[in-house]
């Protein structure tokens, strides 16, 4: 099945994310403001999952709601032989 890409997208409806901080929050410990709760995050989730598509040749797209909130896309090949080295 060449061509075909397997998608994961997930939306939230966090607090605003202006564009030119994406990059920043998708860096290990970033947070866009102090944590609004005592939740213990660390500014880890994005980094996370940014590595893990590093790892799988995955694209990453994070597309923040003039709202408030996300939507992250991560696209998997489908096809393993697209993640051979030629």
């Amino acid at each position: 099945m060449r061509g075909t890409r397997a998608v994961v997208a997930i939306s939230n409806t966090g607090p605003v994310v202006p564009e030119d901080a994406v990059d920043r929050i998708l860096r290990p410990f970033q947070r866009l403001a102090p944590p609004r709760t005592q939740s213990g995050s660390s500014g880890l989730g994005l980094a996370i999952v940014r590595t893990i598509a590093d790892s799988h040749r995955a694209d990453l797209r994070v597309l923040p709601h003039p709202g408030g909130g996300l939507t992250v896309t991560v696209s998997f090949a489908a096809d393993l032989t697209a993640l051979v080295d030629e």
